[in-house]
């Protein structure tokens, strides 16, 4: 799968910035940014980051989602956090590191805006602005990875599941999205029975419609009701945060 470029950056600021991280910043730090980056659309399935590989570019999504995985032997990957319009991928090269810890793995076929690591490492470090922009949206993916973590064991996989779409929702602005039983398997970590009668139970409550991977929310104020309290959680330090 490739990755296709769309245009040149060099009228991007002349617009507003679909990436709250980026739009969160003062308008000179902004388009000193930008002016280094690349408009880009990313496939699904393609894979950003694998584990101990070096991250050559950073990402900063603005209509698309992608999943942070990680694999222990014997089992399958399972989502540990997510990181769509609100967010960046590469932030370990903010904390001085070079590779990656998990895989990154796009969900959804959109659009991003990318820049070299170098150019990223550059920007870093001139502006104090960035750093605090970024080292919040740290903390904030911290308290989304723990929470993940606690649901997965903890919860059950309707609640879970009701989760996961609401947070999707919430990083690529829409109720519809494509998504697979064997996807939402893999990231929920369950078999695909148990995502099957999940999915079942929602759509008897008319919370969602569901048909060859075609999923629609039809009562978000019903999905976040059935969905675990890990939801509000995460969302909540989010709009603290933001």
């Amino acid at each position: 799968m490739q990755i296709t470029r769309d245009q040149p950056m060099l009228v991007a600021y002349r617009v507003p910035v679909a990436n709250s991280l980026l739009a969160s910043l003062p308008v000179k730090d902004c388009q000193s940014l930008l002016e280094h980056m690349e408009s880009i659309t990313l496939a699904a399935g393609e894979v950003l980051y694998r584990p101990g590989e070096p991250i050559r570019h950073v990402y900063f999504p603005t209509d698309t989602m992608v999943s942070l995985l990680t694999s222990a032997e014997g089992h399958q990957a399972l989502e540990v956090g997510m990181v769509g319009r609100e967010g960046m991928l590469g932030i370990p090269l903010a904390l001085g590191v070079n590779e990656s810890p998990v895989q990154a793995v796009v969900q959804g076929a959109g659009k991003a805006l990318r820049m070299t690591s170098a150019h990223f490492r550059k920007e870093f470090q001139r502006s104090p602005r960035l750093q605090q922009a970024v080292y919040r949206y740290i903390y904030e993916l911290m308290i989304q990875m723990t929470q993940t973590a606690a649901c997965n064991r903890f919860h059950q996989v309707e609640a879970r599941l009701a989760r996961w779409l609401l947070m999707t929702r919430d990083r690529v602005r829409s109720n519809h999205f494509h998504l697979t039983q064997d996807l939402l398997s893999n990231m929920l970590g369950v078999r695909r029975v148990g995502v099957t009668k999940a999915a079942g139970d929602l759509r008897l409550r008319k919370l969602i419609s569901y048909n060859r991977g075609e999923i629609n929310i039809l009562d978000g104020d019903g999905l976040e009701a059935a969905a675990c309290q890990c939801y509000q959680i995460v969302k909540y330090m989010h709009d603290v945060q933001s």
